[in-house]
Formats: structure tokens, C-alpha cells, sequence
């Protein structure tokens, strides 16, 4: 059966703190990383927490693209859904360059599937 759209779901461990904290860059790798999928960029709205940390979320015409980072720890929390042919891949590729994690898990879930299966994980994949 078809699936309505894909939701993309990463965290990255022991990424570069410097660049999880950095809006302005975490706002550009996000555009980046949707057009890299084929999304259209809508709007991108970003916050910056006190001491640290960056939320943010990019409206794409096909669904959204969204993270949370803690510099602190190195770490991101990402989720991408995106309907139509989007690569989402394409997205985690880019992140990847950009973090630099020393490891990743990365989860994709097929959304809006039509009968009692629901949703279905079409893989589930870890770095290393």
C-alpha cells in the first residue's frame, strides 16, 4: 500500500557543540538539508535557548523538518516528514557533514497507511 509520507526520525551523539549552538548556522544547514531532499523552504522559524541550545523548524510545502540540539552534550533530535518524492536521506547527509557525529541512529516510519497495519518502520539503521 502507499504511504501518505515518510517521517524521518535521527539523533546524532557527540556532534560539534560549537555548530549545535550556532542558529545562524543550524538555520542554514536546516534549508540546506531540505532542498537537499527536494522539499520547498516555506518558512523557518528558529529559537535560542539562555545558556544554550537551539530549537527551530522549517515549513516545507511538503510537511516539516524540525530540531532540538543540546550543545552541552552534543546531541540533535531530528524529524523530518515529508510527503511526495522527497529524499529524506538527502537531508541526513547533510547533517551528518555538518554535525560530525561519532555516532547516529536514524528511524523511517511510512505514515498514513491505509488498513489495520498503521504505521510501518521501513528501516532503522545506527552508524558504526
Amino acid at each position: 500500500m502507499d504511504a501518505r509520507g515518510r517521517h524521518m526520525l535521527v539523533e546524532y551523539h557527540g556532534a560539534d557543540p560549537a555548530v549545535l549552538q550556532d542558529a545562524e548556522r543550524i538555520r542554514g544547514l536546516l534549508v540546506e538539508a531540505a532542498e537537499a531532499a527536494g522539499a520547498t523552504v516555506v518558512q523557518v522559524v528558529l529559537h535560542r535557548f539562555s545558556p544554550q541550545g537551539v530549537s527551530g523548524v522549517v515549513l516545507v510545502e511538503e510537511s516539516h523538518l524540525s530540531i532540538h540540539t543540546w550543545p552541552e552534550t552534543g546531541y540533535a533530535a531530528v524529524d523530518f516528514y515529508t510527503c511526495g518524492d522527497g529524499d529524506p536521506e538527502a537531508a541526513h547527509q547533510v547533517l551528518i557533514a555538518a554535525f560530525r557525529p561519532s555516532r547516529w541512529e536514524q528511524m523511517m516510519v511510512e505514515r498514513g497507511l491505509e488498513g489495520p497495519e498503521g504505521m510501518a518502520m521501513r528501516h532503522h539503521r545506527r552508524s558504526g
